[in-house]
């Protein structure tokens, strides 16, 4: 009798948040996970702009699972992080603050 293990494939965007469990066997990759868990067909999602975590650690579609780990599905970033840092400093730079005066040796 095949091992059954059981995992959960959850996908997240604005407004949207969706937690699927799924048993699989126990030889299941991440790929057989997302497949199970109905979700791209749910919401007409591209499995070429996804990508996949396990426990937020990034992980390939061939990645092996085990007994109760959560795939991730991740969207692709819609700004650099580095690129959005600068504009809010730009924005709204930080006062500097003033040398504090030196005491004079005698």
């Amino acid at each position: 009798m095949p091992q059954i293990i059981e995992v959960t494939v959850a996908y997240a965007a604005p407004g949207i948040e969706t937690l699927v469990r799924v048993e699989l066997p126990a030889a299941a990759v991440v790929a057989d996970a997302v497949a199970a868990s109905g979700i791209l067909d749910r919401h007409e999602l591209d499995p070429r702009m996804l990508g996949y975590a396990i426990f937020g650690r990034r992980a390939a579609a061939s990645t092996p699972l085990s007994e109760g780990d959560r795939v991730e599905l991740t969207r692709p970033l819609v700004a650099d992080p580095k690129d959005a840092r600068r504009q809010r400093a730009a924005q709204a730079p930080l006062s500097r603050p003033r040398p504090k005066a030196r005491k004079r040796a005698r």
